[in-house]
């Protein structure tokens, strides 16, 4: 992905959103005391160590594969994070999709009590939310979802310290709903591990295990052979590894264009996957040594940096050129790319704008359809030990 912070907040209104309480003026009633839930069913918060890991689609892959072993499931999203408007109001497009997804009749205040948006940390920042009301507000949502359960499923934010503001980290909410923990971690290089520990002792004795999501296929074997026993030997149990798949892990070209909002210059290799992006803002050398380190990426530059597509033609691991400001480039370029098979995307917007947006379409690609659901409800399924983990969620 590009340097650019990636957050999982998205911009939202002007107005409050707290699914109808109010953040204009400081709570005037008394602290509220938290309340242990009531409810028999097993509950399974899923955390995340950071953004874009695969969290929701694995939440839901398992919620649906509890449905097949003849449980009757329940989700919720206590704090809502990736945020979106809808009908005049901001709400996180996770609980909506499992809605449809897990044919559950609860209301979107009740799968998603607290809707994290930058106005609501705002407010809090001002000591204008009430963290117990909040706290009792998720628990009483949690009841009534869980009353007919066998097994309820949590998902985190984006990173499991999401919500530390108002005392609703991930490891605060497991507390609150007395819920299992699952970890979903990325892995790229034995350094990884450090944050894995980190999020081991923040967690404490409700993390009943870890999976690690999209594992490239250069680093499956030393997770394997070397971090899963080391991870075991320190107490934490490994219940998948699942290997990358770029249907998961990126959208392809077509779909890029037509978010963006762009046109196509050269129309062939649009069926290519991009996964992140890489940004032509140097010399036509350093561009050319950056671009080779790349993979499935799309270079951003100016539609007017000749020497940067130049480059970008040269390296393998690119998958298409974005020029942005609206600027054509020259027929030698295109003559190039056509011959290359490398698709160009021309868009009016400026290069920042642009980087913005397209990121924002691959964080959304990755985990928001029922296929996508259904191909990690597989992938699970081959590399998971589901029945060690539903076990040890089991009361």
């Amino acid at each position: 992905m590009t340097d650019t912070t990636d957050t999982d907040t998205d911009t939202d209104t002007d107005t409050d959103t707290t699914n109808g309480h109010t953040g204009d003026t400081a709570t005037e009633t008394e602290p509220t005391t938290d309340l242990a839930p009531e409810s028999d069913a097993d509950a399974l918060l899923v955390a995340s160590l950071e953004e874009s890991t695969g969290k929701t689609a694995i939440t839901m892959a398992l919620a649906r594969l509890a449905q097949a072993r003849g449980e009757q499931v329940g989700y919720m999203k206590p704090k809502g994070t990736r945020l979106q408007s809808n009908v005049g109001k901001t709400l996180d497009e996770d609980p909506m999709l499992a809605r449809e997804l897990l044919d559950l009749d609860a209301e979107m205040h009740d799968l998603e009590p607290v809707v994290y948006s930058p106005t609501f940390i705002e407010q809090a920042l001002r000591g204008r939310e009430d963290a117990p009301e909040l706290r009792n507000r998720i628990v009483e949502a949690y009841e009534g979802i869980a009353a007919d359960c066998d097994r309820m499923f949590v998902e985190g934010g984006g990173r499991y310290d999401v919500g530390g503001i108002v005392d609703l980290t991930d490891p605060d909410v497991a507390a609150l709903l007395d819920a299992s923990v699952l970890l979903v971690a990325p892995y790229e290089t034995p350094g990884d591990i450090d944050d894995v520990l980190a999020a081991v002792d923040a967690f404490g004795d409700r993390l009943v295990g870890v999976v690690f999501n999209n594992v490239a296929d250069a680093a499956y074997d030393q997770l394997e052979t070397d971090v899963v026993p080391f991870l075991e030997g320190r107490g934490v149990s490994v219940f998948g590894v699942v290997p990358s798949e770029q249907s998961l892990a990126g959208v392809t070209v077509e779909t890029l264009a037509d978010e963006l909002g762009g046109a196509l210059l050269v129309e062939d290799g649009t069926d290519a996957y991009v996964e992140r992006f890489a940004v032509g803002a140097m010399g036509a050398d350093s561009a050319l040594r950056y671009f080779r380190r790349t993979k499935d990426a799309a270079v951003i530059t100016g539609g007017d940096r000749a020497e940067i597509q130049t480059a970008a033609l040269e390296a393998p691991g690119v998958r298409c050129l974005i020029l942005t400001g609206g600027h054509r480039p020259s027929g030698a370029v295109i003559g190039q790319a056509a011959e290359k098979g490398l698709p160009i995307i021309s868009v009016q917007t400026d290069t920042l704008t642009t980087v913005e947006r397209a990121e924002d379409v691959v964080r959304s690609g990755r985990t928001r359809d029922a296929a996508t659901v259904d191909r990690m409800e597989a992938l699970l399924s081959d590399h998971a030990a589901l029945e060690e983990l539903y076990e040890s969620t089991s009361t």
